[in-house]
């Protein structure tokens, strides 16, 4: 079975295509399974969208549902279409992040890291201008904290891109810090999945988040694991799903999941 959790349209403001696009690009690639999963609105914004070129707009996120729900049930005949998205975590406002999503059927939730607690981006490669080797490991500390908050909150299915961070900063891998074994420690036995994300190739590290070491011990501690392309153009669903699934067998994976409900959908590999 065919699948991919992470896909975006329109609504963030930096991809294009509408959500029907990407569901017949999985149709295309041979999917059995296509997951919607847009960035969600800052919702503790006073502004309707803070970030247009980042998040869709709070009045569009109503929208967004019933659009997904929609396509669901037009295509139930062909595809099987989830409903999810993707949501930041700030910690001082996941209860209000929860209050949000608690009206809606999710199938699943993506939780992404994407700014630590100072609000630079993780993708943001001047913030590592002069730093010293000791700051570095700091920022790299918190960032992982964050992730580590996230699981531990309740609030997701999915863990996204969780060495992203390397995006527009391949040398991130090699700062040492113990926080990454740490962290996977705490999703041990939480039933959430660590997300192979396909997108690095678009940032200047190339390849997949997380690099084959994490994987490894992703492994190890019996996480599980899913696949998304987080797809900003229709063209890249489903990218790369073939080389992830073969990579995943070399290091010793025998499957590999996805979310219904909300409830752990094991694929064998």
């Amino acid at each position: 079975m065919k699948f991919d959790m992470h896909t975006h349209h329109y609504r963030c403001g930096h991809a294009s295509g509408n959500i029907r696009d990407y569901i017949e690009a999985a149709i295309g690639f041979g999917l059995q399974v296509i997951g919607i999963s847009d960035h969600s609105p800052y919702f503790a914004s006073a502004e309707d969208q803070a970030e247009p070129r980042i998040a869709m707009a709070k009045s569009e996120f109503p929208h967004y549902i019933s659009e997904v729900l929609k396509l669901k049930e037009e295509y139930k005949d062909r595809i099987e279409v989830l409903l999810g998205i993707e949501s930041d975590f700030f910690p001082k406002q996941a209860d209000l992040y929860k209050e949000m999503y608690a009206p809606y059927p999710f199938d699943y939730i993506i939780g992404s890291v994407h700014q630590t607690e100072n609000g630079v981006s993780i993708f943001n490669k001047n913030r590592w201008k002069n730093l010293s080797d000791f700051h570095k490991v700091q920022v790299k500390d918190e960032y992982y904290r964050l992730i580590r908050q996230s699981a531990e909150s309740g609030m997701f299915q999915i863990l996204g891109h969780i060495d992203a961070m390397k995006g527009n900063y391949p040398a991130f891998s090699q700062i040492p810090t113990r926080m990454i074994e740490e962290t996977l420690k705490a999703i041990k036995g939480l039933d959430i999945a660590v997300e192979i994300n396909t997108s690095g190739k678009t940032k200047l590290v190339g390849g997949w988040y997380p690099s084959d070491d994490i994987l490894e011990r992703v492994l190890y501690h019996h996480i599980p694991v899913t696949f998304g392309s987080d797809a900003h153009v229709p063209d890249r669903v489903g990218d790369e799903w073939d080389q992830v699934l073969q990579r995943l067998r070399e290091i010793g994976f025998k499957e590999w999941v996805f979310y219904r409900q909300k409830r752990i959908q094991r694929v064998p590999i």
